[in-house]
């Protein structure tokens, strides 16, 4: 009877052990590398009105790269030095990385940082409002460097945990746009002086009333490392337009670049292998900038204040990280939807202006540069399809939720996401996906300013009103019932 009764036992134990592993969640995996996306000298730089070729490269540009997998499902995030990216490009990387690592397009999220000293890769050899275009050979070039990062990224997984932390850090972010007293608002390209409010009005300007809106200090990270050991990579996001600040016709990513690289030697990735991928990306800074406009900032040397920038933001999120808490599993999952919306209607009295200017203006000049520029621009949106495909996306990482956009948003657009949503833990970042110019709030609209002009914001005063919307509904929709 004993012999029976511990064979029983041997057999329940060996039926029953599967099936309780079967009910032990996985645990997190996670891989992170870098790959280079510098361009070739003579590239256009497209951070202003006029593109003029790149000279020499101060910094190489990268695209950030890190997978996480959490048995059943990988999500991939990617963080590019770039202004920006059209659509086509994020499209072209995402089916490169589906066809050959099967991590679904809608669970990769490719962003820029918008460094303004990077090169096109924001539209084809024709500026158009298109929401497909014949790549350059750049764009193709950036489109497999981004996939082969991830495929790196994914050979580097291995056991991981995760945490999420934030920082305020307010000394480095200012609205730039300004209500000024009655009678001072200048001229804008079209011809107006009705605006309510002024994008960098001239810091120490007496004319200088208040901000038009507010600022979001937050610095959002979460962090992986193996378990109990080495840190595997820092995903961070701060709402800071970009510092500014280069040589002459130089590449450079900016302090976004100079961040990563001080966070990589403060968690000591000099003494390691594979080393921490450390990455920032842009929050919502359409309407924030490094500028104090309360007091005239000194010169400094080119790379001198984005330097400071990176550094004093890297000492304070890796100072924070020692007391995070750690967890060893997060379930993933994704939502991505393309939005119906309108691209911006242009009446035709626009429509004549710009015509008028364009056959009339003259050709040099500074105050030749922005009428010129934005007669183009007015034109070409005014061929531009009624719709577009405005790409949104979501995810989820354990009980992180990350938000996106593909334009230039509005500081009060993040903050908004983050009381709504149903996730304590949870950010935004722009320029995921796609570029679609700015995107202000219809209350700014209401405003005016640089921002809300035509052909610097290209879709309807709706927009964040729909990539709200969707998102909020995305968010619900990945949150597990309690």
């Amino acid at each position: 009877m004993n012999r029976l009764l511990a064979t029983i036992l041997v057999l329940t134990s060996w039926i029953a052990s599967p099936l309780s592993a079967q009910k032990t969640a996985p645990a997190l995996r996670a891989g992170a590398a870098t790959s280079v996306i510098t361009p070739p000298l003579g590239e256009p730089i497209v951070g202003g009105f006029t593109p003029f070729p790149a000279e020499h490269i101060h910094d190489e540009l990268h695209a950030r790269c890190l997978v996480l997998d959490d048995g059943t499902t990988k999500v991939a995030l990617v963080v590019c030095d770039l202004l920006g990216m059209h659509r086509t490009v994020a499209v072209e990387a995402k089916s490169l990385i589906e066809k050959e690592l099967s991590i679904p397009g809608s669970h990769v999220v490719i962003s820029g940082t918008h460094t303004h000293s990077a090169t096109n890769a924001l539209y084809g050899e024709v500026r158009t409002y298109s929401s497909d275009i014949e790549l350059t050979d750049y764009q193709r070039f950036l489109a497999r460097r981004i996939a082969d990062g991830v495929r790196r990224a994914v050979n580097l997984l291995r056991p991981a945990e995760i945490a999420f932390g934030h920082i305020d850090v307010p000394d480095h972010v200012f609205n730039r746009r300004w209500f000024l007293k009655e009678g001072t608002m200048p001229v804008n390209p079209f011809g107006k002086s009705d605006e309510k409010v002024k994008m960098n009005p001239g810091a120490g300007a007496e004319n200088l009333v208040e901000p038009a809106g507010p600022i979001d200090p937050r610095v959002s990270f979460f962090v992986l490392r193996e378990p109990g050991g080495k840190i595997i990579s820092l995903y961070s996001a701060y709402s800071l337009h970009y510092v500014g600040g280069v040589g002459q016709a130089h590449v450079s990513a900016d302090y976004f670049g100079y961040y990563s690289k001080a966070v990589e030697r403060l968690l000591g990735s000099e003494k390691q292998d594979p080393p921490v991928v450390a990455m920032m990306a842009n929050g919502t800074s359409g309407d924030l900038n490094n500028i104090n406009f309360r007091e005239p900032r000194g010169r400094k040397e080119p790379y001198e204040q984005m330097q400071f920038v990176a550094d004093d933001l890297a000492a304070k999120v890796t100072a924070a990280v020692p007391a995070l808490d750690w967890k060893s599993e997060a379930a993933l999952d994704a939502r991505y939807r393309e939005l119906d919306v309108k691209w911006r209607a242009i009446p035709e009295e626009l429509l004549a202006w710009a015509r008028e200017t364009e056959a009339s203006a003259p050709r040099i000049g500074d105050k030749a540069v922005q009428p010129l520029a934005y007669a183009g621009r007015v034109q070409r949106l005014a061929k531009a399809s009624p719709e577009t495909k405005l790409p949104v996306q979501l995810l989820k990482i354990g009980d992180i939720c990350l938000g996106t956009t593909p334009c230039e948003t509005f500081a009060e657009t993040g903050m908004e996401f983050r009381e709504k949503n149903p996730f304590p833990k949870s950010f935004m970042v722009e320029l995921a996906n796609g570029y679609y110019g700015y995107m202000p709030t219809p209350r700014h609209f209401e405003l005016g300013g640089y921002e809300t002009w035509p052909g610097t914001n290209n879709l309807e005063p709706e927009a964040s009103v729909k990539v709200m919307d969707a998102l909020l509904e995305m968010a619900t929709e990945v949150k597990p019932a309690n």
